[in-house]
């Protein structure tokens, strides 16, 4: 009897937090200097730890956020609202609301343009006392599109980081959201430009000493596992990567095509924003196979137009 008491209030609590627009948000500083862990330092804090970062499947697989006790997540109740309730009258109304279609055009799509997707980016700001705080959002959704001409059949582009820059000199939190739609959850965060790629058995959070800035590091062909080089990342206090799992088909039949919405809060200004069509880097990492379940998953990374932090 206690316990489904208890159950009640917690569902009750949440269903008032979505009610009135956003639940409190579990927001995780992200430190310039890194973190320590095991054997040194990583750039990257852990998010959801749950799935092994997209690989697991049926009673292994990833679970959505359902509790602004999940590291990282937040719960707002539309990708439209703010997920800070700090953020009050006029502040609540997005600065910035624009949406961006994801073009391909490499070698693999014989250099033409495919669309793959499209990018949804907000920016929420407030006057805190003689100062400005922004947060600043993205969230990516693909869709079926082939994009590789060079194999048979229907290769999906698959999302497993997101990066943007503009971050230098400044103290910054992340969050993620999954809700209102079924979402990648974001696993892990970090303060660096590489994207390290995560198989089973990878480690969870990567050491610096790598001595380089590739955009993506681990290993690019399959099957196999990286090296413990492989596995590094340096601080890079400029950009955040956000590590996800976002395909229109995943290796295992499933389809999650949307990431979460990917936050950082910070300071600002009171002046206007501007966009850069390298500030955003979307990352597809060799996890696994494509989704037709033979082809690779070779290192691409998309450029994409985004909003810089003032």
């Amino acid at each position: 009897m206690m316990k489904n008491f208890k159950l009640k209030l917690v569902v009750l609590s949440t269903l008032s937090c979505l009610a009135s627009g956003q639940a409190m948000a579990d927001w995780e500083n992200l430190p310039a200097t890194g973190v320590s862990v095991s054997g040194g330092t990583s750039p990257y804090i852990l998010c959801n730890t749950t799935g092994d970062f997209g690989s697991g499947s049926g009673a292994n697989a990833p679970v959505q956020p359902s509790s602004i006790s999940d590291t990282c997540a937040v719960l707002p109740a539309s990708d439209p609202t703010v997920p800070d309730s700090n953020f009050t009258g006029i502040s609540r109304i997005p600065v910035v609301n624009r949406t961006s279609s994801i073009i391909m055009n490499n070698s693999y799509t014989n250099n033409n343009d495919v669309d793959i997707g499209t990018l949804r980016e907000y920016v929420w700001r407030r006057a805190v006392g003689g100062s400005y705080e922004c947060i600043y959002a993205m969230k990516v959704t693909l869709k079926e599109a082939d994009y590789n001409v060079n194999e048979s059949g229907t290769q999906n582009f698959e999302i497993n980081d997101m990066a943007r820059k503009g971050w230098s000199g400044k103290t910054v939190d992340v969050a993620y959201s999954t809700v209102p739609a079924n979402a990648s959850p974001t696993y892990r965060v970090g303060r660096t430009f590489t994207a390290v790629q995560h198989r089973p058995g990878d480690v969870d959070q990567p050491l610096t000493g790598l001595g380089s800035s590739p955009a993506i590091n681990g290993l690019n062909s399959w099957p196999g596992s990286a090296s413990a080089t492989q596995q590094q990342a340096d601080i890079d206090t400029d950009w955040i990567d956000f590590t996800t799992d976002a395909n229109y088909k995943d290796d295992d039949g499933s389809t999650n095509p949307a990431s979460g919405m990917q936050y950082v809060r910070t300071s600002c200004s009171s002046g206007s924003f501007t966009t850069s069509t390298d500030a955003i880097r979307l990352r597809q990492t060799f996890q696994e196979l494509n989704g037709d379940g033979s082809s690779d998953n070779p290192f691409i990374e998309i450029e994409v137009e985004g909003t810089l932090p003032n």
